[in-house]
């Protein structure tokens, strides 16, 4: 019995100098880096290396002529112990460095001065010095919100003393203005009973004041007329009225360039119309264009435009011009033509000059 504990004492001896980081190697472990070929002051990646190059030389599965299963067992228990020896190794390791650390901060830290936690951290010196401080501070501090409570109140009674203000001069208009209706409402009154208004025209009728429109609000035709004596004019109105200046102006432009050129047309003239033509041509098509934004925003459907053509448009300036010159040359033939009484008044007016001619020689 004694022989066995002394054999298990030995046993765990011997293990914790196998897996400690300080002390001599035992034999089994320095086995096990001597079988993985690798040193004792080695990293990780080198036993791993290390390793897999045993497991391919000694596998019994790579085909090569050294597979070992038994060694192939040794070199994986030696991987292992290694391994497992290494990571106490570096645990070891930080927890040693982390308690250097600790050390070294815990030299700079300073003690808390608890005192200075008292009085709401007011005041320096010693402790009487700083609650005398303190006492002082409180006082202040109670005086500044004393008068910030004080200054309120004054604030809100000024406020309350405005509005009242206010709902007093409302309450004075309103006053006047029932007053006045009232003496308003009097005055008719009286002048009713007296019989003033039995004499008026248009008693018993109604209001001739919309004639022109019979069927519209009172309310909605006073709104417009608002408007409209302000100038404002819905977008659609303005549209129309642009629409209706540029086709007038584009007539009488075009016609009148036509005058101008005269009759007849000649070859140098003709090129000259033609250009002008085509320029019409152009600017009507620009007019289509505002006539259809014209027809998107206009609020009825039997206010929209049709689109303006051409070539009808130069017809029908044409066909104003030949009326126009028509019209002209009668009224020419009609001045150079003379009639009968002014062809007898200048036989008299010759008869007498020559007579009057005659006198003077005969004298």
């Amino acid at each position: 019995m004694l022989a066995a504990k002394k054999t298990w004492v030995m046993t765990c001896l011997r293990g914790a100098r196998m897996y400690s980081g300080h002390g001599p190697r035992s034999k089994s472990l320095q086995d096990c880096y001597n079988l993985l070929n690798v040193q004792e002051n080695c990293n990780h990646n080198e036993v791993k290396e290390a390793y897999v190059k045993l497991v391919k030389l000694y596998h019994p599965d790579s085909g090569s002529d050294g597979g070992d299963p038994l060694k192939f067992m040794q070199v994986e228990e030696a991987y292992k112990a290694v391994v497992k020896h290494l990571a106490e190794k570096g645990k070891t390791e930080s927890d040693q460095g982390l308690n250097d650390e600790e050390e070294e901060e815990s030299k700079y830290l300073a003690l808390q001065h608890r005192q200075y936690l008292s009085f709401e951290g007011v005041g320096i010196g010693t402790p009487s010095q700083r609650e005398k401080q303190y006492r002082t501070f409180r006082v202040n501090r109670a005086t500044d919100q004393v008068l910030d409570y004080r200054k309120q109140k004054l604030e809100a009674q000024d406020q309350q003393n405005t509005m009242m203000a206010m709902d007093i001069q409302q309450s004075k208009k309103i006053k006047i203005t029932q007053a006045v209706e009232r003496l308003v409402e009097d005055l008719i009154q009286e002048s009713m009973a007296r019989g003033d208004f039995d004499n008026l025209s248009g008693k018993g009728k109604p209001l001739q004041k919309f004639l022109q429109y019979p069927y519209i609000d009172p309310m909605t035709h006073n709104l417009n007329r608002i408007l409209i004596d302000n100038g404002y004019q819905p977008e659609w109105i303005v549209r129309q009225k642009e629409i209706n200046e540029t086709i007038e102006k584009l007539r009488n432009d075009i016609l009148g360039y036509r005058k101008k050129l005269g009759q007849p047309l000649t070859h140098y003239t003709l090129k000259h119309w033609n250009l002008n033509c085509e320029q019409f041509r152009n600017d009507i098509k620009e007019l289509n264009k505002t006539v259809e934004k014209f027809n998107l925003i206009v609020p009825l459907l039997n206010r929209q435009m049709l689109h303006f053509d051409q070539d009808k448009e130069l017809a029908v300036i044409l066909k104003k011009y030949d009326v126009l010159m028509e019209a002209n040359k009668a009224n020419s033939d009609i001045i150079g033509q003379p009639t009968k009484e002014s062809s007898t008044q200048n036989s008299l007016f010759n008869w007498i000059k020559h007579f009057l001619k005659y006198n003077q020689r005969v004298r």
